[in-house]
C-alpha cells in the first residue's frame, strides 16, 4: 500500500458545480425555492409551479416577471454571477438571495431548459443545459416573464436520488415552501399545479386575506394582528390565541425580509413570549414578518438562506416578546372561537336525540335534597373562602335571586349557577357566560404570584457550601456576563477557573433544587437563546405550578358571591381568557345562537 500523501488537485469545473448543488439544492423543494425567489426578485406580479414525481421528474416554474436579455441570459446560467448585488457591499441586500449558485447548481445535476423574453424587447431567447452541459442560445417564443423547466433533477448524481424521501413527502415539502413564498408576497398571485399537487391558485390581494386563504379562515378568528416598529425594525403579522394552538411548531411561520426563515432566535423568541400560556408540548399559530434595514442582518449565513444573523439580536428578541405579550395581554379576554362553536355543536347535537327514557327520579328537582342545603342549592352556612370549602356535591344549583343589572352589562355577566360543582353559569345582555372555575382561579392565582415576584424581586436561597458546576468555557463566559441579571432573579454564581462556575445561592421559590441541573439548564438556554429568559421561564413555572395546587378546585362549591367575585377578577387580570396550560377559561354562547337552536329565530 502507498502510504505516500496524495497530490493536490485542482477540481474539474462540473465537479465543482455538483458539490455546490448538493449545498443549495438539498432536495426538489430547494430548487422551487430558489427558482420562485428569482420570479419575486423580478417583479413578477403572476407565478405558476407545476410539479410531477415529487419535483424530481419535473419542475416549471412560469412568471411574468422582468424576463432576461440573451446576454444576461448567458450570464445567469454561469457561477457566481448575479444581478441581486449590484455594489461589492456584500450587506446591502434588499432582494431574496445573490449567491449565484442557485441556476448553474441546478444545472449540473439536470435538464434545464429557461424560456424568457425581456419587457419590451421583440422576442425572446432559450438556453438548454444538460449535467452542466451548456448549448447554444437561440431565438425562442414566449410572452415577456420567464419559464423554466428542470427535468430528472439529481439523474447526474444517482447517488442523491437514494436521499430522497417519497414522492408524496417531497411534493408536501413543495406544497410548504410554496405557502411560506405565497405568504411573504401577498401582493402577487400565486398557482400551484401539476400531478403532484390539486390546482391551487391564491389571487394577489392584502396580507390578512392571503393568511386567511393559506392558514384557514379559523385562523384569522382566533388571531391578533401586530404592527409594531422600534427603530429601524419593524413586526408585523398575526399571532394565535394561546387557545388556539397545535402540537407541534410546524404552524409558526417566520420571515425576515420577505425570507421564510427557521431561525434559533426568533423561535426562541416566539416561545419565550407565549412561555406564561402554553404548556411546552402545545405551540401557537403565527404569521409573523420583520422587516428590517439590510445593513443590520445578515441573510447570507447559510447555503439556502434559512437563518439569518441579527448584529442587534438582544434589540429584535426583545421587540417580537413585548410586540406578543403585549397583543396577549390586550385581548386577554377573547377565547378561541372554536370552543363556543364546539358548545353549540354539542348542544345541538343532544337536542337531536330522543329523549331518555331510562329516567333516574333521584334527578329530579323533587329528590330530597343533602342536610343543610336551602333552596337555592347552595350551601347555608357561610363560607369563609376558596380554601375552606368542604361540602357535599351536587349536579346543579341555581340561583333565585334576580342579577343586579349593572352585573349584566360587565363582560363576564351576573353569577347565576353552578353546575357539576364545576362550571359557573354567568348571565350577560347578550347570552350565556361558562367559567371552568378552577382553569379561571388558577390564571388568577398565577398572576398574581407573578406581581408579587416583580414587586419584591426574587428572593435568594444561599447555599450552606456553594456548589461548584463544571462546564465549557464558553458556557462559564455567557453566564458570568449575565450574572447581575441571573442576581436579580435569585441566582448568585461566580467564576470558579477557566471551566468551572460557583452557584453560592439559588432562587428561593425553587425550594429544595439541584443547583448543577439547573445550572447546566441555563448554559444550555444561553447557548441557543443568549437570554436570561430561561430562568425566568422556570420560575414562571414554579409559580404556575404553586397557582394549579393553590386554586380553587373543581368540585368545590361556591356562593352566589364568590362567583361574582370571581368573574369580577378575571375581568381586570391580564390573560384571563385561558390557564397556564392554554386551555379556555369561559366560553360565550349568544343568546341568538341558542334561541336559533330551538327554533326561536
Amino acid at each position: 500500500m502507498d502510504d505516500s500523501p496524495m497530490a493536490i488537485r485542482a477540481l474539474p469545473q462540473i465537479l465543482i458545480d455538483r458539490i455546490a448543488a448538493g449545498e443549495v439544492v438539498e432536495r426538489p423543494a430547494s430548487a422551487v425555492k430558489e427558482l420562485v425567489e428569482n420570479a419575486i426578485d423580478a417583479g413578477a406580479s403572476r407565478i405558476e409551479i407545476v410539479t410531477e414525481g415529487g419535483g424530481q421528474r419535473l419542475i416549471r416554474i412560469v412568471d411574468d416577471g422582468s424576463g432576461m436579455s440573451p446576454e444576461d441570459l448567458a450570464l445567469a446560467v454561469q457561477r457566481h454571477a448575479t444581478s441581486k448585488l449590484p455594489t461589492e457591499d456584500l450587506l446591502a441586500i434588499n432582494t431574496l438571495g445573490f449567491r449565484g449558485e442557485a441556476l448553474p447548481s441546478i444545472a449540473s445535476v439536470s435538464r434545464l431548459s429557461i424560456i424568457t423574453r425581456e419587457r419590451g424587447a421583440a422576442t425572446g431567447a432559450m438556453i438548454a443545459i444538460e449535467a452542466g452541459e451548456h448549448q447554444a442560445i437561440r431565438p425562442a417564443a414566449i410572452g415577456e416573464g420567464t419559464r423554466i423547466e428542470v427535468r430528472d433533477l439529481f439523474y447526474a448524481t444517482p447517488a442523491r436520488l437514494k436521499f430522497l424521501k417519497t414522492q408524496r413527502t417531497e411534493a408536501a415539502a413543495i406544497g410548504d415552501i410554496v405557502k411560506r413564498l405565497a405568504m411573504a408576497n401577498p401582493a402577487i398571485a400565486f398557482t400551484l399545479a401539476g400531478e403532484d399537487h390539486s390546482p391551487s391558485t391564491w389571487p394577489g390581494g392584502d396580507e390578512e386575506t392571503r393568511l386567511g386563504t393559506l392558514l384557514g379562515a379559523d385562523f384569522i378568528d382566533n388571531a391578533i394582528a401586530i404592527d409594531v416598529t422600534r427603530g429601524d425594525v419593524r413586526l408585523h403579522g398575526h399571532i394565535g390565541l394561546p387557545t388556539f394552538n397545535r402540537g407541534t411548531g410546524q404552524h409558526q411561520y417566520l420571515f425576515v425580509n420577505g425570507r421564510p426563515v427557521r431561525d434559533k432566535l426568533l423561535l426562541g423568541a416566539v416561545r419565550g413570549a407565549y412561555a406564561d400560556h402554553l404548556p411546552k408540548d402545545r405551540f401557537p399559530v403565527l404569521a409573523l414578518f420583520l422587516d428590517i434595514a439590510p445593513h443590520n442582518v445578515d441573510v447570507n449565513v447559510h447555503p439556502a438562506k434559512a437563518e439569518v444573523r441579527f448584529r442587534d439580536g438582544g434589540l429584535v428578541r426583545g421587540l417580537i416578546v413585548s410586540a406578543i405579550r403585549s397583543a396577549l395581554e390586550r385581548e386577554s379576554g377573547r377565547s378561541s372561537s372554536g370552543n363556543a362553536d364546539v358548545a353549540l355543536g354539542l348542544l345541538a347535537r343532544s337536542l337531536e336525540r330522543p329523549a331518555d327514557l331510562d329516567w333516574d327520579w333521584r334527578a329530579s328537582p323533587a329528590a330530597p335534597r343533602p342536610a343543610g342545603m336551602d333552596g337555592s342549592g347552595f350551601a347555608a352556612p357561610a363560607q369563609a373562602g376558596f380554601d375552606t370549602l368542604v361540602l357535599p356535591s351536587a349536579d346543579a344549583r341555581a340561583t333565585v335571586a334576580s342579577p343586579a343589572p349593572d352585573s349584566l352589562d360587565r363582560p363576564l355577566g351576573a353569577a347565576r349557577a353552578q353546575l357539576h360543582e364545576t362550571y359557573i353559569v354567568a348571565q350577560t345582555r347578550e347570552g350565556v357566560v361558562i367559567v371552568d372555575q378552577h382553569a379561571a382561579h388558577e390564571r388568577l392565582v398565577y398572576e398574581r404570584l407573578k406581581r408579587e415576584r416583580a414587586a419584591a424581586g426574587a428572593r435568594s436561597q444561599l447555599l450552606l457550601i456553594p456548589e461548584v458546576v463544571d462546564l465549557d468555557p464558553a458556557d462559564v463566559e455567557r453566564l458570568t456576563a449575565a450574572s447581575e441579571d441571573l442576581a436579580a432573579l435569585g441566582l448568585v454564581v461566580e467564576p470558579f477557573g477557566p471551566g468551572a462556575l460557583l452557584v453560592r445561592a439559588t432562587p428561593a421559590a425553587l425550594g429544595s433544587t439541584d443547583p448543577a441541573g439547573l445550572i447546566r439548564d441555563l448554559a444550555d438556554g444561553f447557548a441557543e437563546w443568549g437570554s436570561e429568559i430561561v430562568l425566568e421561564r422556570r420560575l414562571d413555572h414554579v409559580a404556575a405550578t404553586m397557582a394549579c395546587h393553590g386554586s380553587v378546585r373543581a368540585g368545590r362549591r361556591l356562593l352566589p358571591a364568590e362567583m361574582d367575585a370571581l368573574l369580577r377578577e378575571m375581568e381586570v387580570t391580564p390573560n384571563s381568557g385561558q390557564c397556564n396550560h392554554g386551555r379556555p377559561t369561559y366560553v360565550t354562547l349568544k343568546l341568538s345562537d341558542i334561541e336559533a337552536l330551538f327554533g326561536r329565530r
